[in-house]
C-alpha cells in the first residue's frame, strides 16, 4: 500500500463532507470505497485523521496539515488539466481570462465567443495585482489590464487607449465641468479603490505630482462599489472612462492631471503558444480595428 492520490481526495472529501457517506456523494463513488481508503491510510502509518464529534467526523490536527497537502495537489490537478485542455481544437478547447474592468474585456470576449462558439470560457475578475499574479502563475490563460508594465515575460496586444476620470452624481456641480483638477478635488469626499487597483494608481500618482495627499471618504474594493457609491450621492469616484458599459445617471468628468492615456492590452505568458490563446489575439487585433 502507498499514499495514493485518490487516498488524498478521499481523506480531503471526508474533512470538507463530515462523514463517508457525504465524501462518497462527493466523489461519485461507493461509501464502503471512501472508508476502506481512509482505514487503509490510519492502518499502515498507525495514525488517526478523524474524531467523531456530534456525529460528524471532524480531522485530527495531523489530518488538517494533509488535507493543506491535498488542497494544492487539487489545485495542480486543475492547472494540468487547463494546460491540457487549452491545446485543444477551436471546436472544444477551454480559455481562461482575468478581467480588471469589466469593459472592454466583455465585449472583447462576446467577439471572441461569436468567432468560436465551441470554446468553453471562464472569467476571473478582480485587482490588477490579483490578474498579473493570475497569468504569471497560470491561474487563468490571458489577462486584459490597462497599464501593464513592459515585461519579458508577456507577449501582448494593444487593444484599446484610455485614460482614468472623475465620476460624479448628476446633483453634483461639477456635472456640467469641462474639467477637474487635484487641488479642487481635495475639497470634495472622494471615493478611492484599494491598493492593487490600477485605477488608484492612475489617481495616487496624479495626487503625489500635484503635492497633495487626500483622505477619503470611502475606500472600496470593487470598481462597482465605488460606481455605487457615487450613485448614491457619497462622493466623487474614479474610473477608467471605458471601464463599465453602463450608461445611466453617473457622468464622467476628466481631471487635469489624470490626462495621461493608458493603453489596456491583453496579455499572456511569451511562453504560451496554444491555438485557443492565439486566437484570442487574433479577435483582440480584429476588435481593435472594428472599433
Amino acid at each position: 500500500m502507498s499514499v495514493t492520490l485518490s487516498k488524498i481526495r478521499a481523506l480531503n472529501a471526508v474533512a470538507e463532507a463530515g462523514s463517508y457517506a457525504a465524501a462518497a456523494r462527493l466523489l461519485k463513488v461507493s461509501q464502503p470505497a471512501v472508508s476502506r481508503q481512509i482505514r487503509d491510510l490510519e492502518t499502515e502509518y498507525a495514525v488517526r485523521l478523524f474524531d467523531r464529534k456530534n456525529g460528524l467526523l471532524s480531522p485530527t490536527p495531523l489530518c488538517a496539515e494533509l488535507c493543506d497537502i491535498a488542497e494544492r495537489m487539487a489545485e495542480a490537478e486543475k492547472k494540468a488539466e487547463r494546460l491540457l485542455s487549452r491545446h485543444n481544437t477551436l471546436v472544444n478547447g477551454k480559455l481562461t481570462v482575468g478581467l480588471g474592468n469589466s469593459m472592454p474585456g466583455m465585449a472583447l470576449i462576446a467577439a471572441f465567443h461569436k468567432r468560436h462558439p465551441g470554446i468553453e470560457i471562464s472569467v476571473e475578475t478582480g485587482s490588477f495585482e490579483s490578474i498579473i499574479s493570475a497569468v504569471i502563475t497560470g491561474e487563468v490563460d490571458v489577462g486584459v489590464l490597462p497599464d501593464v508594465p513592459t515585461d519579458g515575460r508577456f507577449r501582448r496586444e494593444l487593444l484599446i487607449r484610455q485614460n482614468v476620470v472623475a465620476i460624479v452624481h448628476p446633483d453634483h456641480p461639477a456635472r456640467e465641468s469641462d474639467g477637474l483638477t487635484c487641488r479642487a478635488l481635495m475639497r470634495e469626499p472622494l471615493i478611492f479603490r484599494t491598493r492593487g487597483s490600477s485605477t488608484q494608481r492612475v489617481v495616487d500618482r496624479a495626487f503625489q505630482t500635484a503635492g497633495l495627499a487626500p483622505s477619503p471618504l470611502l475606500t472600496l474594493d470593487t470598481r462597482d462599489a465605488v460606481y455605487e457609491a457615487v450613485v448614491n450621492g457619497m462622493g466623487i469616484g474614479f474610473m477608467w472612462r471605458n471601464g463599465t458599459g453602463r450608461k445611466d445617471i453617473v457622468r464622467r468628468v476628466p481631471v487635469r492631471e489624470m490626462q495621461k492615456v493608458y493603453e489596456e492590452v491583453a496579455f499572456a505568458l511569451a511562453s504560451e503558444d496554444s491555438i485557443v490563446v492565439n486566437s484570442f489575439f487574433l479577435t483582440v487585433q480584429s476588435f481593435r480595428q472594428d472599433g
